[in-house]
């Protein structure tokens, strides 16, 4: 019969074993789970930090110049603390720092889906005021396809009428008239491209939608140079008189007048305005006038 303190030992000694295999299976376990790709132990500690301290740290990761970090900050604060007031603070300051890394889709992303939440909110201008930047970075050159423009100027007009009284109106002035002459600007590179192949009707129309929608642009006048031309060519004389008037009033010293005045002279024409024209009464909103 064996001992009973040796019956003992053993139980103990027993024990321990199970106990310290115990452990080596959840050291085991927990080296498992943060092996895992779906399970980050770290991101759970920090879920733990309260909102204005993840907050805080975002904004002195930004003063650092550690945009990545100041966005992983921001974002934990929307995620894990969602609704907050902090929350609705760190959306904004994610896009901001979104649009300084040139991530401009996540940047608009987010900005739009502050604006979804807290239209009315005091940031709500900023916001969209970062669309706009977002889409005015992307404007490509003018031979390119022009759709940043539009959805810039989209984007400026709703700063400019929806928060008339807020500190980016004037600055979204300044870039929605700049994206407005890359539009007028496509219009003429496709104009210019009908009227050398001369096909002068297409031509027309597309100096024509310059004159009429983009009128305060740099594009104006060529438009109404090119105008005088292509109406020279049809034998719309009339009309390619008028064309030069309008151009003289606003723009006489323009080099621009001085082709069309030399032109129509070809035909002993001269600038006369036919006040029914269109031309004549889109000639009213024109810069210069």
């Amino acid at each position: 019969m064996m001992d009973s303190s040796v019956k003992g030992g053993r139980g103990r000694a027993f024990r321990v074993a199970l106990l310290v295999a115990g452990m080596a299976g959840v050291t085991s376990a927990l080296g498992g789970c943060q092996s895992d790709p779906d399970i980050d132990i770290s991101n759970y500690a920090r879920s733990i930090e309260p909102a204005d301290v993840l907050y805080n740290q975002g904004l002195a990761n930004m003063e650092a110049g550690q945009l990545t970090e100041a966005g992983r900050k921001f974002e934990a604060v929307d995620k894990q603390h969602p609704y907050s007031e902090y929350a609705r603070r760190a959306m904004v300051m994610s896009a901001f720092v979104n649009y300084r890394q040139a991530r401009y889709s996540e940047a608009i992303n987010t900005a739009s889906r502050y604006l979804s939440l807290y239209p009315n909110d005091e940031d709500a201008a900023y916001a969209q005021y970062i669309v706009g930047l977002s889409y005015f970075r992307q404007i490509p050159e003018v031979t390119r396809d022009q759709r940043s423009s539009a959805r810039a100027i989209a984007a400026f007009t709703e700063v400019i009428e929806r928060y008339p009284d807020s500190e980016y109106v004037e600055d979204s002035q300044a870039k929605l008239r700049y994206a407005r002459d890359q539009l007028a600007g496509k219009e003429m590179q496709v104009g210019r491209y009908y009227q050398e192949r001369k096909e002068y009707v297409a031509a027309a129309n597309r100096y024509r939608l310059v004159v009429e929608q983009y009128p305060n642009t740099r594009q104006v006048e060529e438009a109404l140079a090119r105008l005088v031309e292509t109406y020279y060519a049809m034998g719309l004389e009339s009309e390619a008189q008028t064309a030069a008037a309008v151009l003289g009033h606003n723009y006489p010293d323009s080099q621009w007048y001085a082709d069309s005045y030399k032109l129509l002279k070809t035909r002993g024409l001269e600038p006369r305005e036919n006040k029914g024209s269109w031309i004549s009464r889109a000639g009213a909103a024109l810069v210069g006038s």
